[in-house]
């Protein structure tokens, strides 16, 4: 696990190797264990490394044996002694014993191709001196950033945006369109960043630079339009565990020690569960909570980890902590809003002191229906079959509900549920209302003329970026059953684009390695063959296939219980031990001065949010990231 960085000039020149140096001092907290330098005529390569696998010979970059192509790599492929004797009995002479030059060799003998042979997570650059091409990939899932820049006669990549500045010719501009993105969806989606002209490398796509020009290209998607792998549900399960403990056992291959993050959600039990069975010796497990109870999960962490006898940490997260929020805005690089982020975070760092890789159940959801929204959208096309009085009559009775409910109550849902249905047809319009904490509507508002005239809106509807977004992953699947398009929605946006980039950083940030089982592509390529009905069955039988798979390896009380979600209690946080500190930076003149807010509408949040009679946490959150990320990011 690394972070890399580097340039490739179009024309021969010198590269500035101080600039280089800088660069990849800025990502040091990726690879605490060692630093690497390739620099020649055109090119610079750079890495920081956390030593994981063959700690003693796995020093980067690796040149091959004729000195014409050289690799840095961040990520783990864990198939790489499969692959190995292959290229061995080929006749190439490795001088390693890394996943790193297994991908070079790969590279000498398939060229781009050699992507579609990885399994695992992974970003890295190989610089083709014969052919003077750069060539770098990114894993299906996004699990490991890539961000580029091309400036005059040149184009720069690194694991993080903050690299790229390094260089002349790269300048910090931000870009309206993605602050609109990010008010809507939490992230900003591949291939935007928050900066003109900077780009991010989608998932499952390589970029090949040569002859200074840039040519992008997707190399995997989840499997399309393909008969069903399985016809029995039963048999269904059986291919279920074999694939996942498969995926586990892979991602234990390790040299230095390692655990797992334990929320007591399905998804993670049913990993410590694996880890446990696949183990010697008791598994290393670590659980984040709160003081405000309805918010905690660490009783159902606890029972999970007595049940296999786990070596089991736990870790409460309090208001006075959220005084780390500039160090992850300045982490994260960019606006990010989702507010798991806090605690993630500190999960990572409490795990990092005892190990070094820490296994999660990211992707369970999305593999296997777990979101309550997916519940949500299902029901609304019954209330599609509704006669239209019935329809405006409830219609009209939702905006007459309190508005003081706080967020992800029963209450709270259901308005949420009528707003989102009521008035959109569309499968990815009421996906958008569902996600979304600033709607379209509530944007007109907060904007200040100036930022709707950047962004060319007279009216709600001009606002269709994240609309057109989401209908684009939603028509890809548009063969796919009702579920299932719903999932691959969410694997093609919301999975990679966001939780993906909040593990990342918060790993990473800590020198800490995240795995995810549930992400292993081979098993979500599986899962996704199966019907939608096995996922979400019936209503509201979320993961029906996965808790029948593993019924026996969790207790009653885990397997019953449903979808919690990573909720943190920023309501109250707001009203009392984090009220002046918003005020402070969110309603400042130097805040209001950027230009992107209406001083009324920032009043207005502020006002309801304090006299109880709205429930603005989660939206005082995300203006919240923003001003922090100028403040970190943008002004230092």
């Amino acid at each position: 696990m690394c972070g890399i960085t580097g340039i490739v000039h179009a024309e021969p020149g010198r590269v500035d190797a101080a600039a280089l140096k800088r660069a990849n001092d800025l990502i040091s907290h990726r690879g605490p264990d060692d630093e690497g330098f390739y620099t020649d005529e055109r090119a610079g390569l750079a890495m920081r490394r956390l030593a994981i696998i063959d700690l003693s010979t796995g020093h980067q970059p690796i040149t091959s044996a004729d000195g014409q192509t050289t690799i840095v790599f961040n990520g783990e492929i864990y198939n790489y002694q499969e692959l190995r004797p292959d290229l061995e009995a080929s006749g190439y002479p490795f001088r390693t014993k890394t996943d790193t030059e297994v991908i070079l060799a790969l590279y000498e003998r398939m060229g781009p191709e050699c992507v579609k042979k990885l399994r695992g997570m992974f970003a890295f650059s190989i610089w083709d001196k014969k052919r003077k091409r750069l060539f770098i990939a990114r894993d299906r899932v996004g699990k490991k950033p890539l961000v580029y820049a091309q400036g005059p006669g040149f184009l720069a990549f690194a694991s993080e945006l903050r690299c790229l500045f390094q260089w002349p010719g790269i300048k910090r501009e931000v870009k309206s369109k993605s602050i609109d993105l990010f008010l809507s969806l939490q992230y900003i989606p591949s291939p935007h960043t928050i900066y003109k002209d900077i780009y991010k490398l989608p998932p499952a796509h390589y970029l090949i630079y040569e002859n200074g020009k840039v040519q992008v290209e997707r190399y995997w998607d989840l499997p399309l339009n393909q008969p069903p792998v399985a016809t029995d549900p039963r048999a269904a399960q059986e291919l279920i565990r074999s694939k996942f403990t498969e995926a586990v056992k892979l991602r234990l291959i390790s040299d230095v020690p390692l655990g797992a993050f334990l929320s007591g959600g399905i998804d993670s039990s049913i990993v410590v569960a694996a880890m446990s069975k696949l183990s010697s010796q008791p598994v290393k497990t670590f659980s984040i909570g709160f003081e405000e109870e309805e918010f905690s999960e660490l009783p159902y962490a606890r029972e999970v980890a007595m049940m296999y006898g786990c070596d089991h940490h736990e870790f409460v997260v309090k208001a006075e902590m959220a005084d780390v929020l500039p160090k992850l805005a300045w982490h994260y690089g960019e606006p990010y809003a989702d507010a798991s982020a806090l605690p993630t975070y500190y999960v990572a760092r409490e795990t990092r002191k005892f190990v070094t890789v820490a296994l999660n159940g990211d992707g369970g959801d999305e593999d296997f229906a777990g979101y309550i929204r997916y519940f949500a959208m299902n029901l609304a096309r019954l209330w599609d079959r509704l006669p239209s009085p019935i329809q405006k009559a409830v219609a009209a009775g939702a905006e007459h509900l309190p508005e003081r409910n706080a967020p992800y109550s029963t209450l709270w849902r259901l308005k949420r549920f009528l707003r989102s249905t009521v008035f959109n047809k569309d499968i990815a319009a009421r996906h958008l209302k569902m996600i979304s904490f600033f709607s379209d509507q509530d944007k007109v508002g907060l904007y200040s003329p100036e930022m709707l005239r950047q962004l060319g809106v007279a009216n709600e509807q001009d606002l269709t970026i994240s609309l057109r977004y989401l209908q684009a992953a939603f028509a890809k699947a548009d063969r796919e059953d009702f579920v299932n398009r719903l999932l691959y929605a969410d694997m093609v946006t919301y999975l990679p684009e966001c939780l993906m980039v909040k593990v990342d950083i918060a790993t990473m940030a800590n020198s800490l390695e995240g795995r995810s089982p549930f992400l292993d592509h081979e098993l979500m390529e599986l899962v996704f063959r199966m019907p939608g009905s096995w996922k979400l069955k019936g209503l509201r039988q979320h993961k029906w296939i996965l808790k029948e798979a593993f019924k026996d390896s969790l207790p009653p009380r885990i397997r019953r219980r449903g979808k919690m979600g990573f909720g943190i209690p920023l309501g109250p946080w707001f009203r009392g031990q984090l009220k002046d500190y918003w005020r402070d930076h969110v309603m400042s003149d130097q805040a209001l001065a950027r230009g992107y807010f209406n001083r009324a509408a920032i009043q207005t949040i502020w006002d309801e949010h304090q006299s109880g009679r709205r429930d603005h946490g989660y939206r005082m959150w995300a203006l919240l990231m923003l001003e922090l990320w100028h403040r970190e990011c943008l002004e230092t």
